[in-house]
């Protein structure tokens, strides 16, 4: 199925190619569509926004919800209080982190997955002192429990 869908595009693309060309190129082709008749007028654009919208809606549909994780990753389980800090790692930090495990892409923050040895309490201590270097990340973003769930989660599965 999904090799249908990323060989339907480039073949509707190559069926059009053939149009235009045996047509006499793309004025002929033009002229050939706004004298087609009503049926090809509704049809091509139908086929542009069908292909432009359900292409796309099929692959989103096909991803599960925020998959991440790669190998181990996808079988370890987490206790609540390691889930409760992959939600919180989620909202708060996946915008600025790379992490693999939930499939974070940020863009501003280290990549948490190649910065070495991640420890509970090196995380703590990001989190309490805010980021080094440029100072983007701000000091305190997650206080208490909050802070010790991110800091036990990413230290488990970063780099993993």
């Amino acid at each position: 199925m999904a090799t249908l869908l990323i060989l339907l595009p480039f073949v509707l693309l190559g069926i059009g190619v053939i149009f235009v060309a045996f047509s006499g190129g793309p004025g002929a082709a033009r002229e050939a569509y706004l004298s087609g008749g009503r049926g090809f007028r509704v049809l091509i654009p139908l086929l542009y926004i069908g292909l432009g919208v359900a292409v796309p809606a099929v692959v989103i549909a096909s991803r599960g919800e925020h998959e991440g994780g790669v190998g181990h990753l996808k079988r370890t389980g987490l206790n609540p209080q390691e889930e409760r800090g992959k939600q919180l790692f989620r909202t708060v930090c996946a915008s600025c982190h790379n992490l693999d495990a939930v499939n974070a892409r940020g863009v501003t923050g280290p990549d948490l997955d190649r910065i070495g040895k991640v420890t509970k309490q090196r995380v703590l201590s990001a989190i309490k002192v805010g980021g080094t270097g440029q100072r983007r990340m701000p000091s305190g973003l997650l206080q208490g429990s909050d802070a010790e769930d991110v800091a036990i989660y990413v230290s488990k599965v970063a780099g993993q």
